[in-house]
């Protein structure tokens, strides 16, 4: 992309962003191979979820150590239910993909958490746009939508791959804040995945209305069927400010076409997916690249773009029992909730965190340790 079609580019989405939500922007700072997190005091006790809900704290205490039953049991009880298909697909007009807004997550508050101004954020890294047509392995990332008692939400997600189903993928990584709205909220409805959106830049530089949904949607919608979020997010009112809850702000869906048909999986429609490195260290993490369809100003939610940074995350935590927050420099905005973030490992292009909260300079993302592995796990084994 030219300098003249970028800046091009950047005007036409700064007028027709004007009334979108900004959001959310990740933290990463200086490189150092085996940094210490950088502290910051521990949230307040907000009361937590678990499969007995009349017990949560003492339930929750022990959501590490949940087997595939355990979570199963708490799913019936407090999970996700799908709705209709026909009801889904009728829903989401292109009127209505066109006017959901970024998902708003606000930048951690340094009264509650001092130490945060602390931290040594890193320097801004801009987002690129992915010229057109899509490859395949760009066309993992797409868009998520869904109804909010706001109104029309969009945030992004990645197919992610199935050791359950080796090449036949039905799974897409997000963030828990884009399917579920907190302590005394509830899942979010008409969740759809829309794969490789605006693939050919049909509805690229203004052009949105005159692109078609087909256009705008070429490899299909693809509507949740199940998903999983951790326990605790459902239970904690801090979803939309960065805080404790962050640290798992992560969600696995598994969806289905829209109209049905179950000839071809989600992967094989879309020509691949991306293997999840759980566990992984913040200094064993080389470089980081972030990738979501920002919608807030000066984005317009058109264009999948991406932060690629050389530099080794920068972990930080709210609360020390649990795995870190990651932070990279990127200028993405509202609409990039939920997109994953990349790097090499093992010759191999892997998932490692998503995009969760920051400040249009710097984004911020969580580690995925053992309680999103065991969370993974036991929802391929679900029924």
């Amino acid at each position: 992309m030219t300098t003249q079609h970028r800046t091009a580019a950047r005007r036409v989405r700064t007028i027709a962003a004007a009334a979108l939500v900004t959001v959310l922007a990740v933290t990463t700072a200086a490189c150092q191979s085996s940094s210490k997190p950088n502290a910051a005091p521990p949230a307040t006790g907000a009361s937590k979820p678990g499969v007995d809900v009349k017990d949560i704290q003492n339930t929750l205490a022990k959501v590490s150590s949940w087997t595939a039953d355990d979570w199963s049991d708490w799913a019936s009880k407090n999970g996700f239910k799908p709705e209709d298909l026909e009801k889904i697909k009728s829903f989401w007009d292109g009127k209505k993909l066109s006017g959901a807004q970024g998902v708003k997550v606000d930048k951690p508050d340094t009264k509650q958490f001092p130490s945060i101004a602390d931290v040594v954020f890193p320097k801004t890294i801009p987002a690129k746009a992915q010229p057109h047509p899509y490859s395949a392995d760009s066309a993992v990332v797409g868009k998520i939508y869904f109804e909010s008692p706001e109104g029309g939400m969009v945030c992004s997600g990645t197919v992610v791959s199935d050791p359950s189903h080796p090449g036949k993928s039905n799974l897409v990584w997000t963030a828990a804040h884009c399917v579920h709205g907190g302590k005394n909220a509830d899942y979010y409805q008409k969740l759809i995945f829309v794969p490789g959106y605006n693939k050919s830049g049909a509805s690229s530089n203004g052009k949105v209305k005159s692109a078609t949904r087909e256009q705008r949607a070429p490899m299909g919608v693809w509507a949740a069927r199940s998903l999983y979020v951790m326990p605790q997010w459902t239970t904690q009112k801090e979803g939309h400010t960065g805080s404790a809850i962050s640290q798992f702000d992560f969600a696995v869906i598994r969806v289905a076409s829209e109209d049905g048909s179950t000839t071809r999986s989600l992967e094989e429609t879309v020509g691949g997916s991306v293997p999840i490195w759980f566990g992984a260290q913040p200094g064993e993490i080389a470089s980081a690249s972030s990738w979501g369809y920002p919608a807030g100003p000066p984005f317009d939610g058109e264009e999948l773009e991406h932060c690629d940074s050389s530099l080794k995350p920068t972990p930080f935590v709210f609360d020390s029992s649990r795995p870190p927050m990651l932070a990279i420099g990127c200028d993405m905005t509202g609409g990039s909730s939920g997109g994953g973030w990349f790097t090499k490992h093992d010759g191999r292009t892997m998932l490692f965190s998503d995009n969760s909260f920051g400040d249009d300079t710097w984004m911020a993302g969580p580690n995925l340790g053992s309680d999103a592995k065991k969370m993974f796990d036991a929802f391929l084994q679900a029924k």
